[in-house]
């Protein structure tokens, strides 16, 4: 059994993707195998977060005794890992492949990343702690590399192109499914729970000043009625931004050749 403790020892090679796992003997508990624990590990990761799982109480949910995980995983992080994973298979890799040029692949691969993101909100703190080596993410990781590589950007500077879109999208993911963690715990719409946010703010005197050069903007946001479409309006053109700065970058490299 893999410990946490020995993973401490030397973090940059501790992954349940690198580790060899000594086969267990005899048989594992009846009506339990990995996938079921991944799938109830989502479902609890989704519904209370990260802080909250632990073996025992996913072995309650499934009705087994926490020994009973360990057949199939020996730590949490291993089935932290696991669910990770699971999660990037949600990707629409087809889709990906049918969207055509390396502009549409992109917006496929980084909506399906914000979606994935904004369902599991443990994802975005989760992706800095470990490997994402999976083979699901690793799949994804290729689609997004064959994308950047189509547009023709030189090798030395297809990682920063790949940077500026994705950690865009995970940063927007991130806000978005924090925005309506938010509001779903205050027992609101997030439409409700943004007129509310923004009213309070710019009802108060001492905010005045300092909210007058945003006026405009804050009105043309709430001319639109819906947090959804604000979401989705600003994270296309964003992209379009991107997509637009990565074409001027390939026409300024061909001319530096």
């Amino acid at each position: 059994m893999v410990k946490a403790a020995d993973r401490a020892k030397n973090p940059a090679r501790s992954s349940v993707w690198l580790e060899k796992r000594a086969t267990r003997s005899g048989g594992g508990p009846a009506g339990l195998d990995r996938d079921r624990i991944v799938a109830a590990a989502v479902r609890m990761l989704d519904e209370e977060g990260l802080a909250k799982l632990s073996m025992r109480k996913l072995a309650t949910d499934l009705g087994v005794t926490a020994m009973s995980l360990y057949w199939y995983v020996d730590t949490k992080d291993d089935i932290i890992e696991f669910a990770m994973d699971s999660v990037y298979g949600e990707f629409d890799l087809a889709a990906v492949d049918a969207a055509g040029d390396w502009r549409e692949r992109i917006r496929v691969l980084a909506l399906e990343y914000r979606r994935m993101l904004v369902r599991h909100a443990w994802m975005s703190p989760s992706a800095g702690q470990y490997l994402n080596i999976g083979p699901n993410a690793i799949a994804v990781g290729a689609k997004i590399q064959e994308a950047i590589s189509d547009t023709g950007l030189p090798l030395d500077r297809q990682p920063g192109a790949m940077s500026a879109v994705f950690q865009f999208v995970y940063g927007y993911g991130t806000i978005e499914s924090q925005f309506g963690r938010r509001a779903a715990e205050a027992g609101m719409s997030q439409d409700d729970f943004y007129d509310e946010s923004v009213k309070a703010f710019r009802g108060e005197p001492a905010f005045a000043e300092v909210l007058e050069p945003m006026v405009e903007i804050l009105d043309e946001r709430a001319s639109h009625g819906s947090v959804s479409k604000i979401w989705d309006r600003d994270f296309d053109y964003a992209l379009d931004v991107l997509a637009a700065g990565i074409e001027t970058l390939v026409e300024r490299s061909r001319t530096e050749r």
